[in-house]
């Protein structure tokens, strides 16, 4: 067996179903579980219809890169979505079986321990590779670095910073040994977004040192008024039409409530996409041909999308009219998260709210509105954050001034 599968750390819902394992509701109640925070809204019936009509389909092998159309619809929304003049869906777009084996296999196919050990002979102490993340952060970005080989690098998401991580702190030994900078934008759990200027300090940064920036950016459709920037968005206000050293990852599962249909894609830099394509033909995860037409409706309307988005401000305004003054809740930057104010950083705080809230009569008027909403709490710097999404973990390292108790 692969010895680094010892240096994985147990997934944090492991640890979050232990601690309430002794967590019920008060009698005449439907539990609201703190699960995985999977989509609740339904799937829209017209990409449901689609997925119906072409089940004939499965018959046929798909390809690794996907059909053109798919590429195409994904190249055209890319462009409109983020003011880009053009994406070429042959070389710059790549459809994936949902983000998250896209975000592992992509580290396992650009992590280069040969670049590693030829600068074994620098004057640097520790020479391999590096990929730096926010912390918290979606614990696959961790866990493929391991396997990869990797050493992964934590960069604290904190009040001082405004939750989306110094970089200006990181050290320049760091930067020199950096394969792979992970971005998480908007961020979750903390709801931090970047701006123009904060992604040409990294787009710089990878200029200089020659890593990959990787957005993970599958919460980009959930906002509340403006649309966030993004990293092929940055670039090309930069001028840099090639994407270098940039790929993003965009997914269906919370724009259009498909976590199910496992459809995302890769988009930007030609060259590292080319090289990808390589590995993926290897690994051999092709998304289906009915999947593949069903996303193509899906990528080509906006109204669900935006239906969604009402339904989620909905839920949010009812969270605040309820829990608003419980919890002293405040709305972060962006997406889909509350912040609070809290006297203690332990997991007695996540039980005893959890207790609370399932025995408050509110919850019977909110089983038509949001008792369907996955409810996560994490501790972040002394705030907590009520978030609707939160698939995350935290790590205290030497580096980190960051601390978790779950």
């Amino acid at each position: 067996m692969n010895h680094n599968l010892k240096h994985l750390h147990p997934y944090p819902f492991a640890k979050m179903a232990t601690l309430l394992a002794d967590s019920k509701p008060a009698n005449g109640y439907s539990e609201i579980k703190l699960g995985i925070g999977e989509p609740k809204h339904e799937p829209s019936a017209f990409v449901l219809d689609v997925l119906r009509e072409n089940l004939d389909k499965i018959s046929r092998y798909p390809t690794t890169n996907g059909m053109f159309e798919l590429r195409q619809t994904i190249a055209h929304w890319l462009e409109k979505r983020f003011f880009l003049n053009h994406v070429d869906a042959n070389t710059q777009v790549l459809p994936v079986m949902g983000t998250r084996e896209a975000i592992f296999s992509f580290v396992q196919a650009v992590v280069d321990h040969d670049v590693a050990d030829k600068e074994s002979n620098s004057l640097a102490s520790d020479t391999s590779p590096t990929v730096i993340m926010p912390n918290p952060f979606y614990q696959i970005y961790e866990g493929a670095a391991i396997l990869a080989q990797a050493t992964p690098y934590f960069v604290p998401c904190t009040s001082d910073n405004g939750y989306k991580g110094d970089y200006r702190a990181v050290p320049k030994d760091v930067w020199m040994r950096t394969q792979l900078l992970f971005v998480c934008s908007p961020n979750n759990p903390t709801g931090a977004v970047m701006t123009m200027d904060d992604w040409e300090y990294l787009i710089r940064l990878s200029d200089q040192y020659g890593f990959i920036i990787a957005s993970d950016e599958c919460y980009s459709e959930l906002y509340f008024d403006t649309a966030p920037i993004g990293l092929l968005q940055a670039c090309a206000a930069l001028g840099r039409r090639d994407f270098k050293n940039c790929i993003v990852f965009h997914s269906l599962s919370k724009r259009s409530n498909l976590p199910g249909l496992r459809s995302g894609f890769v988009a930007g830099d030609a060259k590292i996409l080319q090289a990808y394509l390589q590995y993926r033909t290897y690994q051999g995860c092709a998304m289906p041909i009915p999947h593949q037409l069903a996303s193509i409706a899906a990528w080509q309307d906006e109204k669900h999308v935006a239906h969604n988005r009402a339904l989620y401000q909905e839920k949010f305004a009812l969270w605040m009219s309820e829990l608003g003054e419980l919890l002293e809740l405040r709305m972060l930057m962006l997406g889909f998260t509350f912040g609070s104010k809290c006297l203690s950083s332990s997991m007695v705080m996540m039980k005893s709210l959890s207790k609370r809230c399932m025995s408050k009569p509110i919850f019977m008027h909110w089983q038509d509105v949001i008792c369907h909403v996955k409810l996560m709490v994490i501790i972040l710097d002394k705030v907590m954050c009520v978030s609707l999404w939160s698939r995350v973990s935290m790590r205290a390292e030497k580096q980190s001034v960051v601390s978790a108790n779950y």
